[in-house]
């Protein structure tokens, strides 16, 4: 078998599906990006670490462990709380349980900054996606993109335990 026939190729309804989602997901990225900026000064990708951070017990988490979450790299994620830290949101210090290891947490500021940014967060998240579909296409969204986040970790030969983590990329996180 060559290398042509081995491929799969969409068809067109999956081709479309695909295109939508692509273009979709980036736009409504960009969109909530500029809403969290112009509101409150923070990017979405700022928020999201404000969030996991909000969401972990004591507020605090591993560095490798926020990376994971976020879905980014450690060195990307390290530059981005640099940052975030030189502003006074976040805060880092060695793990006490293993001194490799480095712990971020959410600070007062970070705290107060999502707390404000919050509301505007959630208006777009209902207005540009939410209220745009039926409570029957949200649970269809819900379990469609469970079941890629489950079959991504089981590619990384991971499971999460997290609930709040679960809740919160599968848009079922109701405040952060």
């Amino acid at each position: 078998m060559s290398d042509e026939q081995a491929v799969r190729w969409l068809t067109g309804v999956e081709r479309d599906a695909w295109q939508a989602y692509i273009v979709a997901s980036l736009r409504l990225r960009q969109r909530l990006h500029r809403e969290l900026t112009d509101g409150h000064g923070v990017s979405l990708a700022d928020y999201e670490v404000l969030v996991c951070l909000n969401l972990s017990p004591d507020k605090r988490v591993r560095m490798s462990e926020l990376a994971y979450q976020l879905g980014s790299t450690k060195s990307r994620l390290s530059h981005q709380v640099s940052k975030l830290e030189l502003a006074g949101l976040v805060h880092r210090c060695a793990d006490p349980d293993d001194k490799r290891g480095v712990i971020t947490e959410l600070t007062k500021a970070g705290q107060d900054l999502l707390d404000e940014a919050a509301p505007t967060h959630l208006r777009g998240a209902r207005e540009h996606l939410i209220d745009l579909l039926s409570p029957e296409e949200q649970a269809v969204v819900g379990a469609a993109f469970g079941r890629v986040l489950e079959h991504l970790d089981d590619l990384d030969n991971r499971r999460d335990t997290l609930t709040d983590r679960e809740a919160w990329q599968s848009g079922r996180m109701q405040t952060p």
